[in-house]
């Protein structure tokens, strides 16, 4: 699946010489967590995140008044305290790809540009979705954790039981083993009871990790 399936469209932007005292209102009224900043030419120049205008906010305990602490932060740029040049994608790069750069560089968003101008933007939030959507996370079934044995067909194989037993895969997902041999697989059906399940796969699989009904 590519990025321009799952991004939000059209993020809600702000302006390079705007106050964080502006940015910060903007967040909490549009109810998102971090804005791409945008210059006179629309490019993308930066984004600044609510962790940003946090770490800048002088603390309770300073010798600040609440008045000497507002009038600061008024006179305080997004320009100051954005991440300038992030690091971003284009719409046809992959869900996983993105995942990857999100991980591997420890970003909590990446905008996403077409032609050079802003298209939309992908968060960590995102990415929660779409895993709670790959393992069927709210949808009633039966799940079973196991290890199987990592050699071509054993999916397959386990796919083609449970259909001809007549029950519905919700999700199916596999994922590192204990060791190089095996690989640890997460499936979810539907129409088919704890005790069936365990009955029909206990033969196919190594080991049985859990099972139960979300």
């Amino acid at each position: 699946m590519i990025i321009e399936r799952r991004m939000t469209r059209n993020p809600v932007t702000i302006g390079p010489d705007a106050s964080v005292v502006e940015a910060s209102e903007l967040m909490k009224k549009e109810k998102v967590h971090r804005l791409p900043v945008l210059d006179k030419d629309k490019k993308l120049v930066g984004v600044i995140s609510e962790k940003d205008i946090l770490f800048a906010t002088p603390s309770p305990a300073s010798s600040l008044s609440i008045h000497e602490m507002a009038y600061l932060l008024s006179k305080l740029t997004v320009k100051k305290l954005m991440t300038k040049n992030p690091i971003t994608i284009d719409k046809h790069t992959t869900v996983e790809e993105a995942a990857r750069l999100m991980v591997d560089k420890d970003l909590s968003c990446l905008p996403v540009v077409d032609d050079d101008k802003l298209i939309g933007i992908v968060s960590k939030s995102d990415m929660f979705k779409m895993i709670l959507e790959l393992f069927g996370a709210r949808r009633l079934g039966c799940r079973m954790s196991f290890l199987v044995d990592d050699k071509p067909g054993t999916i397959a194989n386990i796919s083609r039981i449970i259909a001809e037993a007549g029950y519905d895969i919700i999700s199916f997902g596999t994922f590192m083993g204990t060791d190089p041999s095996n690989a640890l697989c997460s499936i979810k059906v539907t129409g088919c009871s704890k005790e069936n399940l365990v009955k029909i796969l206990t033969p196919q699989v190594k080991e049985i990790l859990d099972v139960r009904e979300v």
